[in-house]
């Protein structure tokens, strides 16, 4: 006789549950999403609250990506592409490289991703075996030492300073490569910092890598967020180097969740199988919009919006310095200062939480992003409104004043 379920289910509150995969251990929670989601409860409690937490653009999407989006809802395009993206988006991003930036890429080497987390998640998985070790700086975004992790890899965090515009150079590459090394992470620009590499060091980095047999990964979502300098792609260093890419900063696509890489042509039809298996491909519509992105006519856009983060960090910079903050190293690109708080407070998580609570700004502590001397910073990013940044300067001036 079959029990019934009344008599053989189990109590889920009494049950002794196995334990998660012990990874977990090795991956830290994202803090700034804690501090995002106490902002919003104050909030909705009625308190009013200035967000430099998150980085993610307070502009919308452009009208001309909104507008081809719909149209290819109406024309039917929900369903599957291939898993290395629509052919003329492929083609239209290869195409890209070669009218932005003077390099011929073929739209072979080109796979779109669900997002740039989609694209480091296939290159951690084509590149890395359990136990391989891949050098990244400290500070630096935290998710990508935990990619590493999930293929049971090592994300090497190299302590990364002023002296070096917090950003890795070819004699840290050169020190810290191991007999398990085998390869080599940067951002240009980086986050938190805003700090991008010289041309002529990321080339040294790349020589190095080559010369050990390793791998040169380039995460430029910033790129196109660069103020008054040209920096030029790692595109152009060789097609030995993987690049990753994304529609959200720049382009203002963040809830489309699209990306992209660039791959050796001999690495794609392993990016293709693992992408076949991983997610099958990137989101329809947002590819079809994503046509729209890289037009003529977004553009015009993009670089008005751009000029207006760079007019923030103009203002927010010497703001925090005339404050106490320190700030070593001017940010060259993205909407991030990552600031020195030593002569303001010794623990960087405890002012964040401070912060928000006293004073309605919401903040990142340097926690977030590495080890190396990070209770002694702290990010802002200014991606909201010039008017809400002076707010912000405001109260933590009041704040600071009445001795925290």
């Amino acid at each position: 006789m079959v029990p019934s379920p009344s008599t053989s289910s189990v109590n889920s509150s009494t049950r002794t549950w196995p334990e998660p995969a012990r990874r977990l251990d090795h991956i830290e929670p994202f803090r700034v999403m804690a501090i995002l989601g106490q902002a919003r409860a104050m909030q909705a409690a009625g308190r009013d609250i200035v967000h430099l937490e998150v980085g993610e653009p307070d502009f919308a999407t452009p009208d001309p990506v909104v507008e081809a989006g719909i149209r290819a809802l109406r024309d039917g395009h929900t369903h599957y592409t291939a898993s290395l993206g629509l052919p003329a988006l492929r083609e239209a991003i290869a195409g890209y490289y070669g009218e932005r930036h003077g390099v011929e890429v073929a739209p072979a080497r080109v796979a779109v991703t669900p997002g740039a987390s989609g694209a480091l998640l296939l290159v951690m998985a084509a590149l890395f075996d359990a136990g391989d070790e891949l050098l990244l700086a400290d500070p630096g975004y935290p998710c990508n030492r935990h990619f590493a992790r999930l293929v049971e890899a090592r994300g090497i965090a190299v302590p990364v300073g002023p002296e070096s515009g917090f950003q890795l150079t070819a004699e840290l590459v050169v020190r810290h490569w191991g007999p398990s090394t085998r390869g080599v992470l940067v951002a240009n620009p980086g986050n938190p910092t805003g700090t991008v590499i010289p041309a002529e060091e990321l080339r040294a980095i790349h020589a190095a890598v080559r010369e050990r047999g390793g791998w040169l990964i380039v995460d430029e979502i910033y790129h196109e967020l660069v103020y008054g300098i040209e920096e030029p792609t790692a595109a152009r260093l060789g097609d030995d180097v993987i690049v990753i890419n994304s529609f959200s900063k720049y382009w203002l696509m963040t809830g489309w969740r699209l990306g992209w890489l660039l791959a050796p042509e001999s690495l794609m039809p392993a990016i293709d199988r693992l992408a076949q298996n991983v997610f099958l491909a990137a989101p329809t519509v947002a590819q079809h919009a994503a046509l729209a992105a890289l037009g003529p006519d977004t553009r015009a856009i993009l670089e008005g919006h751009k000029a207006e983060f760079r007019r923030r960090r103009d203002y927010l910079v010497p703001e925090l310095l005339r404050l106490g903050f320190g700030v070593p190293v001017l940010p060259q690109g993205a909407f991030y200062v990552y600031a020195d708080i030593g002569r303001l407070a010794g623990d960087g998580e405890r002012f964040a939480a401070d912060l928000l609570e006293r004073a309605g700004v919401a903040i990142t502590p340097g926690r977030d992003f590495g080890r190396h001397e990070a209770e002694r910073h702290v990010r802002f990013a200014y991606t909201t409104s010039a008017e809400r940044l002076r707010e912000a300067v405001a109260r933590m001036q009041s704040w600071l004043e009445d001795g925290q």
